[in-house]
């Protein structure tokens, strides 16, 4: 047994963090190719190098990167003195950088023109050989390395400055377990200390840090040890908030988006919760959050803010296609801080058309009547004054016009409504407010001229950590609007929908997350042919039941046209797979249908389907592309046996 002076885990190691691969240019090495060293002069000794005896390429890119041998090569030395003194300082740290890799038996040897530099009295010799080449060839120069045997860590032990071991409530086995085949390097053991360093951080002690670390190296069971001694320092609460930036947005509007209170215990998930929070403030573009140094009197941690302002009027454009839905162009127009309160006000225009591509119910309309030229669009303006009057309450507003055409009906509507909504956290919202509109809708069972006054309800959590990658928490929207008669609605209905979905990660690093969703809904009050299609439920789509054509699942009319139900039950279920670290694979099956009674009573056939996604991840969310394959394809239809989507963030 030994102790290791572990030099790649000191603060002024040569090789600390383990260097990424990096490669000069050349198409970031596509080609294998490397710049030529300088030619053979008389006033200098250019000369070649080469690592052998070492087939990981992470260990050879650290050797690289290490070697001033290797990284001058461009810089021919004057002489062989200059030449061999590279060599002498390259032995130590090469050795180091075999032991941050977990091979502590591991020698480095390095021949110029053969001879073997192993010290001062090798220097002369090595130097002469290097003359020898002087303006006829380059000076051969080779890295042998024997790695030795790979060691793996034993034991992880931590300990209080006092040499005590902490309680398992504190520090959970799972802090110091370890596996038959954790490698002893010095990546991996720093990131163990990170990790315990951070539970301590979660359970409320911001200044918590490793005073030391005690590697133990067994070289004859080609094992490590390691004792690690932790300061948790005290604990603390949240201390006082101070906002600075942002100077053209009410500061009331931006403290109504920080909902911890001073004295809530700390931890790094309560401030970077701050940060997440303040960005949601449209007008908000950077958001920086610091700690204090030192608690304040009441042992609370002192919380700084620093805020940049967006720009205040934002232009888009996006564009989709599906092979059922076909293709579409959505433009908008926001400004997102109107009369400096951070109020919102946005412009969006939607325009689609379904007639492009495979449209297997284009000859039905016909038939019924149904007279579109599949062209569709909604335009539409949106206000939200946030923190109204100072408070967490949202005013929401919103106008539209739209002409809604699908597979199998036709809306033309115009409407408005206005609501307040209540953040009683980050997580949890609930809104109420007052929804009008008036249209005319047509399909296979007629048209329907309605106008309808409505009092929608609704609430909303959100504990996920993401908006479009989430990897854990769960979702849950549901709301209830009733259209009374008496508020002078016609027809008079109730329309009730839920929607829940959940994410769970199968490792620490979310590479593989496990993610499921359902979805309700029903609409009551009057028959089925008086409900307008757009208060109807339909099932498939990308949003719904992939593979199969949009709003197309459920009850059909004359024409075998799809008429929608009054009721709605789906559910899917993926599996989401890194492979690397841009590139995933989506495993998922879909589920569900619309049914005619205003709950669902299973006399239609739960659809089903299948499929594989494709998941590029960017730094603003994955890009999907999925592939879904019906299961049980509708008799009579004329479906495709498999559809693609693209777009941008997870299905759900």
């Amino acid at each position: 047994m030994r102790r290791f002076a572990y030099a790649l885990l000191a603060t002024s190691g040569l090789a600390m963090a383990v260097p990424q691969p990096a490669q000069a240019f050349d198409l970031f090495g596509l080609f294998g190719s490397e710049e030529e060293p300088p030619q053979p002069t008389a006033t200098a000794l250019p000369y070649s190098v080469r690592i052998t005896g070492v087939d990981d390429s992470d260990v050879v890119q650290a050797l690289q990167d290490t070697s001033t041998l290797y990284r001058l090569r461009q810089e021919a030395p004057p002489d062989g003195e200059g030449l061999v003194r590279r060599a002498d300082a390259d032995l130590r740290r090469l050795t180091d950088v075999l032991s941050g890799y977990g091979y502590y038996q591991g020698t480095v040897t390095i021949r110029v023109d053969d001879i073997a530099v192993t010290g001062e009295a090798s220097l002369n010799a090595a130097a002469r050989a290097a003359e020898g080449s002087r303006a006829q060839a380059l000076v051969p120069v080779k890295i042998v390395v024997d790695l030795g045997p790979a060691y793996t860590v034993r034991s992880v032990a931590v300990r209080d400055r006092a040499g005590r071991a902490f309680s398992t409530e504190v520090l959970p086995e799972r802090f110091t377990r370890t596996d038959d085949d954790v490698p002893a390097r010095s990546a991996t053991v720093l990131a163990r200390e990170a990790k315990i360093v951070d539970r301590f951080r979660a359970l409320g002690h911001p200044f918590a840090k490793a005073v030391s670390r005690d590697p133990v190296v067994d070289d004859a069971a080609h094992v490590m040890d390691v004792t690690f001694t932790v300061d948790p320092g005290p604990k603390a609460g949240i201390g006082e908030v101070a906002v600075k930036g942002a100077e053209g947005i009410d500061p009331a509007v931006i403290r109504s988006f920080i909902y911890s209170e001073p004295g809530d215990p700390y931890s790094p998930k309560a401030i970077a919760d701050i940060r997440r929070t303040i960005a949601k403030v449209e007008g908000i573009g950077s958001v920086r959050v610091r700690e204090g140094e030192s608690l304040d009197a009441y042992g609370n941690l002192p919380v700084f803010v620093e805020l940049g302002e967006r720009e205040q009027n934002l232009l888009g454009v996006s564009a989709r296609y599906s092979t059922v839905d076909g293709p579409g162009v959505r433009a908008y127009y926001a400004n997102r801080n109107l009369f400096g309160g951070g109020e919102t006000f946005r412009l969006d225009a939607d325009i689609y058309y379904l007639g492009l591509g495979f449209d297997p119910f284009a000859q039905q309309r016909k038939l019924a009547g149904i007279d579109t030229s599949g062209l569709g669009g909604r335009l539409s303006a949106t206000f939200v004054k946030p923190a109204f009057d100072g408070s967490r309450n949202d005013l929401l507003a919103n106008v539209f016009v739209t002409r809604e055409v699908q597979q199998s009906y036709l809306v033309d509507a115009a409407g408005a409504s206005v609501g307040l909504r209540h953040r009683f956290s980050d997580t949890f919202s609930a809104q109420v407010g007052l929804d009008g509109q008036v249209g005319r809708s047509q399909d296979a069972l007629g048209k329907v001229d309605y106008r309808l006054i409505g009092v929608p309800v609704s609430v909303t959590y959100d504990s996920t950590d993401s908006l479009l990658d989430p990897t854990q928490g769960f979702r849950v929207l549901a709301s209830a609007t009733p259209y009374p008669s008496f508020l002078g609605s016609d027809p008079g209905i109730f329309v009730a929908k839920a929607q829940g979905s959940t994410y769970y990660a199968l490792d620490d690093e979310a590479n593989t997350v496990l993610a499921g969703r359902i979805g309700f809904g029903s609409v009551s009050g009057a028959s089925l042919a008086e409900i307008p299609d757009n208060f109807r439920f339909f099932a498939g789509g990308g949003g719904s039941v992939r593979g199969f054509a949009f709003r197309t699942l459920g009850p059909r009319g004359p024409f075998n046209l799809p008429i929608g139900g009054r009721s709605l039950l789906e559910a899917s279920l993926e599996a989401r797979i890194k492979v690397t670290d841009t590139i995933g694979i989506v495993p998922f099956f879909d589920a569900g249908t619309a049914f005619a009674s205003s709950l669902p009573d299973f006399d239609e056939r739960i659809r089903k389907a299948v499929g594989l996604g494709l998941r590029y991840y960017t730094g603003i969310g994955p890009i999907r592309v999925d592939l879904a394959f019906p299961l049980d394809r509708i008799k009579g239809n004329r479906e495709r046996p498999v559809a693609l989507y693209i777009s941008l963030g997870q299905a759900f």
